[in-house]
């Protein structure tokens, strides 16, 4: 499979970079500087979703033209508020083609991500993009979260809106270890848009929101928000 960038994946990746490089105090700290290898590794999920995707459809059609503002820079505002240590255990709960796990596995090479999804075929653009990439810190999983609570507890579970907060803290709680080592308390990680008030009133657990469009010039981000519940 080619996995040779163009210019214009390049460049894309460069304007996400920049835009999360922006001094922000309502919005965590700058990413770690990436080196070379990191960046061209960002840049070839291009040429990939965009043949898997011409196979398997797991971006949508309309999405994939906006490929690195709807998915790589959206998955990396994580970045700006988790510091992960060495040998973290990070858990992506119905990941699709693999966001926001991918994007962040390869910032963070140190640190174990598993990416699960209900949807085998989904599962299988996540093995053959890591394996692309040479990405040896990602695990697909073709399973439900629910059914992952005999592996060993992870640090961080992230996902993308798969359903209201509510019913997915009840899948994940079991699978969160109560040993904390990171600068952020263990927990979830969740991007969401749109009005979040009455969807997050049940939850008891420590809620810290904040505003992607605070940060991001662009207005997709105008609604969408990245949100950490304490757990552990």
């Amino acid at each position: 499979m080619t996995v040779a960038p163009t210019e214009q994946d390049r460049s894309a990746v460069q304007s996400a970079l920049d835009a999360l490089a922006a001094e922000s105090t309502d919005f965590g700290t700058p990413l770690p500087v990436l080196d070379d290898g990191q960046r061209n590794q960002l840049a070839a999920l291009g040429p990939l979703y965009r043949e898997w995707n011409a196979r398997i459809n797991v971006i949508s059609r309309k999405d994939i033209d906006q490929f690195f503002t709807r998915h790589v820079l959206h998955s990396l505002t994580i970045a700006r508020v988790l510091r992960p240590e060495s040998g973290a255990r990070i858990l992506d709960v119905g990941t699709g083609g693999g966001f926001p796990g991918i994007p962040l596995a390869i910032v963070f090479p140190e640190v174990h991500f598993t990416l699960c999804d209900s949807i085998g075929k989904k599962i299988k653009v996540v093995n053959a993009v890591s394996q692309a990439l040479g990405l040896g810190n990602v695990d697909g999983t073709w399973a439900r979260a629910e059914s992952l609570t005999d592996r060993e507890p992870y640090d961080f579970v992230i996902s993308r809106a798969v359903t209201r907060m509510p019913a997915f803290l009840d899948w994940v709680r079991p699978l969160v270890g109560v040993e904390h080592r990171h600068g952020l308390q263990n927990g979830v990680l969740y991007l969401k848009g749109g009005d979040l008030e009455e969807e997050l009133a049940p939850v008891q657990e420590p809620i810290v929101s904040w505003d992607l469009g605070t940060l991001l010039q662009d207005p997709f981000f105008d609604t969408k928000r990245l949100l950490h519940v304490a757990l552990g």
